[in-house]
């Protein structure tokens, strides 16, 4: 089963394009319920660039300030894995919590990486879109892992970006614990402020263990959230061109 609903908000587009779309036909979307749930802090990652002298503009994202105390992590998880009634005295569990601790603790490090873009002294001026980049993170309502794959591109102005650095992102807002709303749009803005593009779109496409493996069980189920800004939102031949070199699911063309 597949959940191929789109999300948007007021900074974002969260819209299927139709079959129809690139002919000037109005996509379907969805209204994100939740707005509240989709907030960024872009006040590092709008810093002005270091400019080089090759031209290169250098942004660095800093990891987190999340000092972890893996000691105490490790108390805490055998207090849990207790209280859970799991017994821990059996040769093979002993070392569980310290495990359990030092594997939490690396899916929520963010390394800090620098965001290098580039003049577009060519003036390319058509889609750049780097497709189902793997990604995997805690679903912070249940510490459950949420996993898939993000499509990111975007319509250059007068810079590029280093094509690394697409995945590089992604992976540096998922170390730690998210919606996946909130994510999207994280990836989606930053690249916007750094880049300054003509458009930005971002799609992911997302299995969660808490919809899989407990409460309702829907295994096969994929959530599908995506954030548009700029031409990628305002015009729908670029918009339907970015869902179709994605290859995002899209909704039936209306009647």
């Amino acid at each position: 089963m597949t959940n191929n609903s789109i999300h948007d908000n007021a900074d974002s587009t969260a819209t299927v394009p139709t079959q129809s779309s690139a002919n000037g036909s109005r996509p379907n979307s969805a209204r994100l319920a939740a707005q509240d749930l989709v907030t960024v802090d872009l006040e590092a990652a709008a810093r002005p660039a270091a400019e080089t002298k090759s031209g290169q503009h250098v942004v660095c994202l800093d990891a987190a300030d999340r000092p972890a105390d893996l000691g105490a992590a490790e108390r805490a998880a055998a207090d849990f894995l207790t209280a859970l009634g799991i017994d821990l005295d059996r040769e093979e569990r002993r070392a569980t919590p310290a495990r359990m601790a030092s594997a939490f603790a690396d899916l929520i490090s963010a390394q800090p990486f620098r965001l290098t873009t580039f003049p577009n002294d060519e003036g390319y001026d058509e889609l750049v879109l780097a497709r189902a980049i793997p990604f995997r993170t805690l679903c912070e309502h249940h510490m459950l892992l949420f996993s898939g794959v993000a499509h990111v591109g975007y319509l250059p102005g007068e810079r590029i970006l280093g094509l690394s650095k697409l995945a590089r992102l992604v992976e540096h807002f998922a170390a730690e614990p998210q919606t996946q709303e909130r994510l999207t749009m994280q990836v989606a803005r930053c690249l916007d402020a750094n880049l300054r593009p003509r458009g930005v779109g971002v799609v992911l496409e997302a299995e969660h263990a808490c919809m899989t493996q407990r409460g309702v069980r829907s295994v096969g189920a994929t959530t599908v959230t995506s954030a548009l800004l700029g031409t990628l939102r305002t015009d729908s031949r670029s918009r339907a061109e970015f869902f179709a070199l994605a290859r995002v699911p899209t909704a039936p063309a209306p009647g």
